[in-house]
């Protein structure tokens, strides 16, 4: 669905971001119609909960042939869409993630460029499996309309350009006993769950290596203390020996199939470990 007629915000052309991951141009042999510089969420993978309320951002280029204006926005559709089936006609019907509402702004006199989102009901009818979470095509689906509004010529095209989808992951921890005294141990604990989209929940994530990471009071980055593997219900059990006062937590890299997960971080007050110091140089008179 079109929002608008296209050119009535040109202004705001040049601040869309049209670069990060960017398909060739489909060029038509039956519509003359160009979709071109497709960016589907920004270039970056589309990682996806259990209730499927993403929409990610879409941004394109829409040429259009001779005799053909942005003026008329009913005069022609084109749109890319995301699919896995063996053709983009059957993609497109049977497994596509197709465009929400989306906007055309005109360019030039046969040229817009157009923003939206992902459709959110496509989400919910076509991640049916948890083995959608996988490389998807990028196809697009071209029209031009005749005046009296019937149909004219109808195509669908694919393009070199492909989007990884996942499932989202999360991870908690939970670190103690606190307080407690420094060279004693401490268990750090957790879980590392992923979405699951056939029961619509998070499950447990087995044998995945996570890392267990600290970062000592007053500074700013974690550093790994060990790896990790998790249960077969994702629960995840470390112990190391308390030397510190910090933060612990879990990081997980993510898999091609699954998002990374970091969890919050979880304060353990060390008694008897002192503060970092930093020491300055002294110049004594004599």
């Amino acid at each position: 669905m079109r929002s608008g007629r296209t050119g009535a915000v040109a202004a705001l052309v040049g601040a869309l971001a049209l670069s990060a991951l960017t398909a060739p141009t489909a060029r038509a042999a039956d519509t003359g119609i160009e979709v071109s510089r497709i960016v589907i969420n920004g270039g970056k993978p589309l990682v996806v909960g259990a209730m499927m309320k993403e929409e990610p951002a879409v941004t394109f280029r829409i040429t259009l042939p001779p005799g053909y204006t942005t003026e008329d926005p009913f005069a022609y559709d084109g749109e890319p869409f995301l699919y896995r089936g063996s053709t983009p006609a059957r993609g497109y019907d049977e497994d596509g993630l197709r465009m929400g509402l989306y906007t055309c702004y005109e360019t030039a006199r046969r040229i817009a460029d157009c923003e939206g989102t992902l459709s959110f009901d496509h989400f919910q009818y076509r991640l049916r499996s948890n083995s959608d979470a996988t490389t998807w095509k990028i196809g697009v689906m071209k029209r031009l309309w005749k005046d009296s509004g019937g149909l004219l010529a109808e195509e669908y095209r694919d393009t070199s350009a492909r989007v990884q989808v996942k499932r989202y992951a999360k991870a908690t921890v939970d670190a103690g006993p606190e307080p407690v005294k420094k060279g004693k141990p401490i268990t750090v604990t957790g879980s590392l769950k992923r979405a699951d989209w056939v029961k619509h929940t998070y499950t447990g994530v087995a044998d995945a290596a996570v890392r267990l990471q600290f970062r000592p009071k007053g500074t700013t980055s974690y550093s790994t203390v060990k790896t990790v593997r998790s249960s077969s219900t994702g629960a995840l059990k470390a112990t190391v020996t308390a030397t510190l006062d910090g933060d612990w937590r879990w990081n997980f890299a993510g898999w091609s199939t699954t998002g990374g997960a970091v969890s919050s971080g979880d304060y353990v007050d060390v008694s008897g470990a002192g503060g970092i110091v930093r020491k300055m140089s002294a110049h004594r008179s004599r």
